[in-house]
């Protein structure tokens, strides 16, 4: 089971820390990714830290603006968020991934086994 939260409402340029606590698996084996799906727009994928070192992944739409972290005693998953702008508007899911992160590479259109119910996050003045 993985359970999204810390969405909200927030001002252009502000910045929100996602949650995504896993249950059921361990962050030793599974990797961790982030999509977010937006009215009327494809699912993007967004980011993923890997099972076998930690890595992060991002795609170029997010690289140097999010970050992607986990906490293997809390097996938790973060993915803060900076900068946020209105196209950033959109629920954001966690999903279960390959050690080498490859559904990121396929936005979670297939590969995930898992994802959770996602989280609300609206960029808006």
């Amino acid at each position: 089971q993985l359970v999204e939260s810390g969405g909200g409402l927030v001002q252009p340029g502000a910045s929100l820390n996602l949650s995504c606590v896993v249950s059921g698996f361990t962050l030793e084996y599974w990797s961790i990714g982030w999509f977010r799906q937006a009215p009327v727009k494809e699912r993007e994928g967004l980011s993923c830290v890997s099972a076998r070192d930690g890595f992060g992944f991002y795609a170029d739409s997010v690289k140097g603006r999010f970050t992607i972290s986990r906490d293997m005693a809390r097996n938790t998953v973060h993915l803060l968020m900076n900068n946020l702008k209105a196209e950033d508007t959109a629920v954001y899911h966690c999903a279960s991934d390959s050690p080498e992160c490859s559904a990121l590479k396929k936005d979670y259109n297939e590969g995930a086994d898992y994802w959770g119910q996602g989280t609300q996050v609206t960029v808006s003045t």
